[in-house]
């Protein structure tokens, strides 16, 4: 088993910046892929970051792209998102989850998930 433990949330100016840990416990994180989520009030989860086990191949949404970097340290067993020029529209509970698979970019591709850490950017 996998637990996945989110911090660094927290409220923010737009223009702002924040970066995400997400420790794994249990288990070495370091084959699996990693990824961000973020869900708004009234919304469906949705994908924001990836990255592969090895570091090497990363991928964002749209929206984030230039703004967020997804990294990871394996000897840390821990995932980082920083997010800079944070913007109203990036307000959403950001969660972390583990992959067996290739740098999946839907829920359904990730076994394990944390409890989420809320970020709010003001205007």
């Amino acid at each position: 088993q996998v637990q996945l433990v989110e911090s660094g949330g927290g409220l923010v100016q737009a223009g702002g910046s924040l970066r995400l840990s997400c420790a794994a416990s249990g288990r070495t994180v370091s084959w699996y892929a990693m990824g961000w989520f973020r869900q708004a009030p009234g919304k469906e989860r949705e994908f924001v970051a990836t990255i592969s086990w090895s570091g090497s191949i990363v991928h964002y949404t749209d929206s984030v792209k230039g703004r967020f970097t997804i990294s990871r340290d394996n000897a840390k067993n821990t995932v980082y998102l920083q997010m800079n020029s944070l913007k109203p529209e990036d307000t959403a509970v950001y969660y972390c989850a583990a992959s067996k698979g290739d740098t999946p970019q839907v829920t359904l591709g990730y076994e394990y998930w944390g409890q989420g850490t809320q970020v709010t950017v003001s205007s």
